[in-house]
């Protein structure tokens, strides 16, 4: 069974989140992943980069969780591909932490899936949207893993949520 890490992208995540809370303790509760609260854990911003290459290190795939904020990801995952996708470590002719890895994301939108589609409100599919999390895959030279969606979290139920999170822990056990 893959090593997985999760990285947990919410600055909210034991207050106001209700979707990402769910999945990643649904992810905690698998014993092959471990989750990383990276807010809690910096909550300066200050991301300690040995820790971090470490845990990816560590793992067979890398999961970034987080929910969309103005189609692109909360500022300290930015600050984390920034910090610790170093050159030398994670590509260029010397970086090669990732190849042999798989990367994915694990997004929700507070939207449903219709407003992601070239006719819908937002005009860009959810795969269009992160397009850019595609291409770090591709430069770290790692696998890209179809991303695991969960859509409407501004309306979502129980019932939903909770198949969501089932889901979230078969994606993750693949």
């Amino acid at each position: 069974m893959k090593k997985t890490l999760v990285l947990v992208f919410h600055p909210s995540l034991n207050g106001q989140s209700h979707v990402n809370a769910a999945l990643a303790k649904a992810a905690g509760e698998l014993d092959n992943v471990t989750v990383r609260d990276e807010y809690a854990l910096y909550p300066d911003g200050r991301i300690d980069v040995k820790a971090e290459q470490a845990a990816v290190e560590a793992a067979d795939r890398v999961v970034f969780q987080f929910p969309l904020f103005w189609f692109s990801s909360p500022s300290l995952l930015k600050e984390w591909e920034d910090e610790v996708l170093e050159h030398g470590w994670a590509y260029g002719s010397e970086g090669h932490a990732f190849e042999g890895k798989e990367f994915a994301v694990a997004v929700s939108t507070g939207s449903p899936e219709s407003k992601y589609q070239p006719e819908g409100d937002n005009k860009f599919t959810i795969d269009q949207v992160l397009v850019p999390f595609e291409g770090t895959a591709n430069h770290i030279n790692a696998t890209w893993v179809k991303p695991f969606v969960t859509f409407a979290s501004f309306g979502i139920t129980d019932e939903a949520l909770a198949e969501a999170a089932e889901s979230y822990g078969k994606f993750l056990s693949e």
